[in-house]
């Protein structure tokens, strides 16, 4: 389901009142504005919902006017276009209670994408991985290699 700009809340909140089921993966990341950093939660895929639909029970035609909504994705014949096996299931496993931690599997040598901090959407190099769950960065910054510690949730492999 495609929701409406910076609406993805309101329409999980309006289609979970109707009695549908959804699923926003969310990251925890940085906004830097005006000279201040914060750390939010922010939807993983921005303006996209999962929402679970029993074709032959629901009235899926609601979701399309449900506030917040911008449209459902549909074959032409009309109807919903399931998400692909496993993508769910790979997000859920990777679902902590409150947010989607992208820092399963990282490896030496990985380039990563830092999601928050003062280096927030730096990539550099992972040169260390702790058993406490804590990664060293190598960034390039003015032509040499700066190491920095972060927790492991606040990277994400670089795409």
């Amino acid at each position: 389901m495609h929701a409406r700009p910076h609406c993805e809340s309101k329409a999980q909140l309006n289609l979970r009142a109707q009695g549908f089921r959804t699923f926003m993966p969310q990251i925890q990341k940085t906004v830097r504005h005006a000279r201040q950093l914060r750390t939010v939660r922010a939807p993983l895929f921005p303006r996209y919902l999962f929402v679970e639909l029993d074709l032959g029970r629901d009235r899926w035609l609601s979701v399309r006017s449900t506030i917040g909504v911008s449209s459902l994705f549909t074959t032409r014949d009309g109807s919903p276009v399931a998400a692909p096996v496993g993508v769910i299931e790979a997000l859920l496993d990777r679902f902590d209670g409150q947010v989607v931690r992208l820092d399963t599997g990282l490896k030496l040598g990985q380039r990563v994408r830092l999601l928050s901090g003062p280096f927030a959407d730096f990539v550099g190099t992972i040169d260390r991985l702790d058993d406490t769950g804590r990664v060293r960065v190598l960034l390039e910054l003015m032509s040499s290699a700066m190491p920095i510690t972060v927790a492991g949730a606040a990277v994400a492999p670089a795409g």
